[in-house]
């Protein structure tokens, strides 16, 4: 019942004190001023209506490549008014890329798709701005006059007043009141089109997104190929080259030692440096064995499933391990899947405090989904620590999403969902 209260008193807290917050000025302020927005693209949209009429005769291609480009700086206007003002998280579009040459860069402003997307939502924000305004003004207008109504109860210039009826002006100020109270979520509610329209129309396409995508998955790629170079060079400078130059001592000192054994102290030495030199290659080769586990685990030469059937008997926690894989992904998902698992079990047992944990896998609809549960304290998140966000960047390296849940007293469920194939 405690938190139940608790829960309601925050609910009317929040609905009492939504006139005064920061995001409800914000949002009247952009539902006041999307009507002049509009306007200036309305009138660049006759501009380039007539630069389209003017192509006819070729002369208004540069008339409409400006009218394009403009077109994108409206649009650029337009999304920072919407992420200020409006709270809409909207990306930037690539910028507008064309080869050296002023027919290149005409050919780039004519097929700029960000700024034919910028001319089509100019064209069709009209209603949503008109809504939004009318709402703003409605709301916000009617409940600051009925509000104010006590200030001219003996003024007959409110018709719906009669003079000395002091029951009506406490009624109809209490109307006002109500209106203002409801005037932030109206106008939150009459936005939400607006909204819409900027996020599909003013930020990057699917395409670009796409590409975008592809070369951050790219680099990341290439970083990581180049971290896994510099880690084997690394491993095998410091550890087995110099255990190979060290059995190679060892196996040169013992032949001259036969090469003049005459007597047993010297068969003695040379047998001690050959039973080094075998101890030495037994470490190395267990070190290069250690090595190229690291590059690829051996455990899932079997299968994603033994793998980390192995993986969990081995935490420091009890773990409860669930599969469910009809089919096998591809190696390289089964791969990002188990070091996905090992990162985060580690986590579970060097920071979370939790007594148990649990590994759910799944494979339906092209997608294979992680799922990390733990009984810990909680307070895991991205910015935390370089080990969530290298997560998230090799997931995303395949098109892949990680979502976190972990609030500050726990349970945390982290969920991993990768494509199947690649």
């Amino acid at each position: 019942m405690g938190t139940r209260a608790a829960g309601d008193l925050r609910r009317w807290r929040v609905l009492v004190t939504a006139p005064v917050r920061a995001w409800a000025w914000r949002e009247l302020a952009y539902a006041l001023t999307m009507p002049v927005m509009a306007g200036i693209g309305l009138a660049h949209l006759v501009l380039v209506l007539l630069s389209l009429g003017m192509t006819v005769n070729l002369v208004g291609l540069p008339f409409l490549a400006l009218s394009v480009l403009a077109a994108r700086g409206l649009g650029a206007a337009n999304r920072g008014l919407a992420r200020v003002l409006a709270g809409v998280r909207v990306s930037d579009p690539a910028p507008l890329r064309s080869s050296p040459g002023l027919l290149s860069r005409l050919g780039a402003a004519l097929g700029d798709v960000t700024g034919w997307r910028a001319v089509v939502h100019g064209l069709i924000r009209l209603p949503a701005a008109v809504v939004a305004f009318a709402f703003a003004a409605a709301l916000w207008g009617c409940g600051l006059v009925l509000l104010c109504c006590p200030l001219w109860w003996r003024s007959s210039a409110f018709p719906y007043l009669s003079p000395g009826d002091w029951l009506g002006a406490v009624l109809m100020s209490a109307a006002g009141m109500a209106l203002l109270l409801l005037a932030p979520w109206g106008v939150h509610l009459a936005l939400a089109p607006e909204r819409m329209l900027a996020r599909t129309l003013l930020g990057p396409g699917p395409g670009d997104t796409r590409l975008r995508r592809l070369e951050q998955a790219r680099a990341m790629a290439v970083d990581d190929a180049v971290a896994r170079l510099r880690r084997v060079e690394r491993d095998l400078h410091d550890g087995t080259a110099a255990r190979l130059v060290t059995l190679a001592l060892s196996l040169g000192m013992a032949q001259e030692e036969l090469e003049h054994a005459h007597h047993s102290e010297q068969l003695e030495r040379a047998r001690v440096l050959v039973d080094s030199a075998h101890r030495n290659a037994k470490e190395t080769v267990a070190e290069l064995r250690d090595l190229i586990r690291g590059l690829h685990p051996a455990a899932l030469d079997k299968g994603l499933e033994i793998a980390l059937a192995t993986l969990t008997s081995r935490s420091p926690i009890p773990v409860r391990l669930d599969t469910d894989l009809p089919e096998r992904p591809t190696p390289a998902i089964e791969t990002i899947a188990y070091f996905c698992t090992t990162e985060l079990l580690a986590n579970v047992a060097k920071h979370s405090r939790a007594r148990h944990a649990s590994v759910d896998v799944r494979a339906g609809d092209g997608l294979l989904t992680l799922l990390v549960r733990d009984d810990g304290v909680g307070g895991a998140a991205p910015n935390t620590g370089s080990g969530l966000r290298g997560l998230a960047a090799r997931v995303g390296m395949v098109d892949g999403t990680i979502d976190i849940r972990s609030p500050v007293g726990g349970p945390t469920m982290i969920t991993v969902e990768l494509p199947m194939r690649i």
